[in-house]
């Protein structure tokens, strides 16, 4: 990103497209999508990286990019020169060998490797993990509720799915904090420079390819025992496959969690009726309006701002624009869930909207496998903070708050917030014990 100020959207016109990528358009894109959905749908543009791509901002046409199988996955349909395909994708998964994981791979092999890893996490085993999720969500409040104030994103949102998907990959305790440490490098930079991020996830894929090694001597109930398990017809994921598939449920598994857990209680913070509405549900003991609650917070402000890079495998047609073979097309997710020829009110925070077939979590065969692990954990994580801590309330004014920058995530780097001290939770014990 850049620190050019961006031009008002208010002056935009359809001959004066709004600039992109600039920290003004961070801290609020939607109004610059909004244009682009009216005036330039498919709007193919330079990324602060330099390399070119499509970017789709209709409902209905994101919804047929995310199925379309000429829209490839795999980075080697790119047309640009092996420097340009370096500037896609996740840093450093190349140079450490973690590229055959399914956001980067087609059928057939997504659809083996998809069938293998599904044999693993399941939905029980989500399920089975729901009391694991809420002691984990009481302790990091333990941590801070007697302070009367905290850093939601630093106290609470980033540490409590990094520790979750430590435990369900099998991670043992005393090696946790080394992850949380790799991957608040990764979600740092994400969108800076590229060589701290490279080599947290070096660091990481080593430590991955020792532990699956470990696992296959000594396996457990986690689920990269799962995967080492998993058998389809004879075949098994190798360990280059195993460390992948374990480093992709890693990233994709706490950075969107992050930014949904901190994304949703600012929007609640910035919605008060709707927080109150929210409160009162909970307090009667009902769930349906915290159901449809994380639904309509995931298309509101969603943990994902684009869907990952896809690459036209052949010429095609794509509102109203000829797509090239090898060009880029990034499916903008937080533009196409604000379409109102698709949900009506869609600037309007909604927590008891019906129909909200949203793509926060993508469609298709690339539609998020983590999903109901990334639902449970918001859901957790939103109720307790609501019931525990209810007069929470924002320490900083909206205009101070800062996004991360970056393409495919949206999240905020801090979010203070206030309340009335409380107490510890009975069973509480040292937060060492995560």
């Amino acid at each position: 990103m850049n620190d050019t100020p961006a031009c008002p959207h208010s002056a935009a016109t359809p001959e004066s497209t709004p600039e992109l990528f600039t920290w003004e358009f961070a801290s609020d894109p939607y109004p610059a999508y909004a244009w682009l959905r009216e005036h330039r749908p498919v709007h193919r543009t330079a990324l602060p990286s330099g390399v070119e791509a499509w970017l789709v901002t209709r409902y209905g046409d994101a919804r047929q990019a995310l199925a379309d199988a000429r829209l490839s996955k795999n980075p080697a349909n790119h047309a640009e020169s092996p420097h340009a395909k370096g500037k896609t994708g996740i840093p450093g998964e190349r140079k450490a060998e973690l590229m055959t994981h399914l956001l980067n791979i087609d059928p057939p092999d997504h659809t083996r490797l998809r069938r293998l890893v599904s044999k693993a996490f399941t939905p029980r085993r989500v399920a089975e993990f729901a009391p694991r999720v809420q002691e984990l969500t009481d302790r990091l409040i333990d941590g801070f509720i007697e302070e009367g104030k905290a850093d939601l994103i630093h106290d609470f949102a980033f540490p409590l799915p990094i520790y979750a998907i430590c435990d369900l990959l099998g991670v043992p305790r005393e090696d946790q904090d080394d992850f949380r440490d790799w991957a608040g490098m990764m979600i740092r930079h994400g969108g800076g420079p590229r060589g701290g991020v490279a080599r947290s996830v070096k660091k990481m894929r080593g430590y991955l390819a020792e532990l699956i090694h470990r696992k296959r001597e000594n396996p457990g109930d986690d689920l990269i025992s799962g995967l080492i398990r998993a058998s389809d017809h004879g075949e098994h994921l190798t360990e280059n496959e195993a460390a992948a598939m374990a480093f992709i449920l890693l990233f994709a598994g706490f950075e969107t969690t992050v930014n949904l857990i901190g994304n949703g209680t600012y929007a609640l913070l910035r919605h008060p009726e709707q927080r109150a509405a929210l409160q009162a549900s909970l307090h009667a003991g009902e769930s349906g309006l915290l159901a449809t609650g994380i639904e309509e917070l995931l298309r509101f402000d969603g943990p994902v701002e684009m869907a990952t890079w896809r690459y036209a495998t052949e010429p095609l047609t794509l509102g109203g624009e000829e797509i090239a073979a090898g060009d880029p097309v990034l499916v903008v997710l937080a533009a196409a869930d604000r379409d109102p020829e698709r949900f009506t009110d869609p600037d309007v925070l909604d927590l008891a909207r019906s129909d909200n077939q949203h793509l926060g979590y993508g469609h298709g065969i690339h539609y998020c496998l983590g999903a109901p692990l990334a639902r449970l954990e918001g859901q957790t994580a939103l109720a307790t903070l609501l019931r525990r801590l209810p007069d929470l309330r924002l320490a900083a004014e909206p205009a101070d708050l800062r996004w991360r920058g970056g393409l495919i995530m949206r999240g905020l780097r801090t979010l203070p917030v206030a309340f009335e001290p409380g107490i510890r939770s009975e069973k509480s014990d040292t937060l060492s014990t995560l």
